[in-house]
């Protein structure tokens, strides 16, 4: 290292003390005069203090970086070597290291939100003018309703008769919103739905007396399971026969049970609206079979000529699932007949007092289909004058006395 010494010649600004060379005249700095002030050359010049520089070059730089981090390094190394060998250390060592991990437990909150289903509306109630041969039982069965609801809707008798003209007016069923879906059944749903049922329809010359006894339940359960008021039904009308709520009988049985009825036959040909012509003679009927039927049992055939104005009316019974239809029931006219016809099973229990077969419903009678045929003027070539009461065919039996109306 050498201290350098400046061997210029400098003086001093007078008035702001600016360092200037020695042949300056002006003040570089606040602009005075400086050849007034301008002291002799015998004069010794004032030089200012300076401090004292120090020139190193770059390998000694280098070397004095390198030496700083190698006494840090070995400073570090040293205090840790001391950390590590003292008696806390080794204490520390030796004890377990405890970790407590938090366990946060989340309960899900469910909020169900919705909007409440609006009540519905009754509908205004449609009217109806009676056509002859309506009945309420057609009319509520054309209507979807029951016929108890036309009766009490217009003031009408028990017997619900009817005249051609007469303005009814026929409720129409209000829409019932569905209930939300429930996790568990009430102790009611529960017990009616382990309740074995059946269907029954309502027959000819039937009271809930007989149909009680003939099920072997009572009355009342009856009445409850079907919403009924009072002991009246009606021909045609559905009810739901508890066979859970049979009474015990003491002994056994006098008479043999009736087996469960049968389901409601599956009608096949010919479709329903299908239309016969002039050339079409000959009209089958087929149907599905409900299973084998017993001796005793056979499907009763019912035919009814719509269009017709004096109750034309055809009922048979036969054993198997086709029926072909008698050319004497075909229309004498040369306009198509709307002809409407259904099948139901039937079971014979004796005779009547004439000694013909007397049978009652065996199951539930089929939906109900319509065809169309042409007839013909009497005296024509293809068709055959049509008789009120047609004979019986090759395929019939004598009509009983009771006859299964669906």
């Amino acid at each position: 290292m050498t201290t350098e010494k400046s061997t210029s010649h400098t003086k001093l600004c007078p008035v702001c003390g600016t360092r200037l060379s020695e042949s300056a005249t002006r003040c570089l700095v606040c602009g005075s005069d400086l050849t007034s002030t301008t002291p002799s050359h015998s004069a010794k010049s004032v030089q200012g203090t300076r401090m004292p520089e120090i020139t190193l070059s770059l390998p000694a730089v280098l070397g004095f970086l390198a030496l700083f981090f190698i006494v840090g390094a070995a400073l570090i190394y040293f205090s840790m070597f001391n950390k590590q060998n003292s008696p806390s250390a080794a204490v520390a060592s030796r004890t377990p290291t405890i970790t407590i991990t938090p366990t946060v437990t989340i309960t899900p909150t469910v909020t169900l939100t919705g909007t409440p289903l609006p009540s519905p509306t009754p509908l205004p109630p449609v009217e109806y003018t009676v056509k002859a041969n309506d009945t309420c039982l057609l009319i509520a069965a054309t209507f979807n309703v029951s016929v108890n609801s036309i009766i009490l809707a217009n003031d009408l008798p028990a017997s619900c008769l009817l005249s051609p003209g007469q303005k009814l007016k026929i409720p129409v069923p209000t829409p019932t919103a569905s209930p939300l879906p429930t996790n568990t059944e009430s102790p009611a749903d529960a017990t009616q739905a382990a309740c074995q049922t059946v269907k029954y329809t309502v027959a000819a010359n039937d009271t809930l007396s007989s149909i009680s006894a003939n099920y072997n339940v009572t009355m009342d359960a009856i009445r409850s399971y079907n919403g009924l008021t009072g002991d009246t039904v009606y021909e045609g009308q559905t009810l739901t026969i508890p066979l859970c709520e049979r009474k015990a009988t003491a002994g056994p049985t006098p008479t043999p049970t009736n087996p469960p009825p049968y389901p409601a036959p599956n009608l096949l040909l010919p479709a329903d609206g299908a239309a016969f012509t002039l050339a079409d003679d000959v009209v089958t009927l087929q149907w599905a079979s409900v299973g084998s039927l017993r001796p005793n049992e056979e499907y009763a055939v019912t035919i009814e000529d719509v269009t017709s104005g004096n109750g034309r009316k055809l009922v048979d019974y036969v054993t198997d699932t086709k029926y072909i239809v008698p050319s004497t029931f075909r229309p004498t006219d040369n306009t198509p007949h709307i002809m409407r016809w259904w099948v139901m099973p039937v079971r014979q229990e004796g005779n009547n007092a004439n000694g013909q077969p007397n049978w009652q419903p065996a199951g539930d009678p089929s939906n109900q289909r319509v065809f169309s045929w042409i007839g013909v003027a009497t005296g024509g070539s293809t068709g055959a004058t049509a008789t009120p009461n047609p004979a019986p065919t090759s395929n019939t039996t004598p009509a009983p006395s009771a006859t299964p109306t669906p």
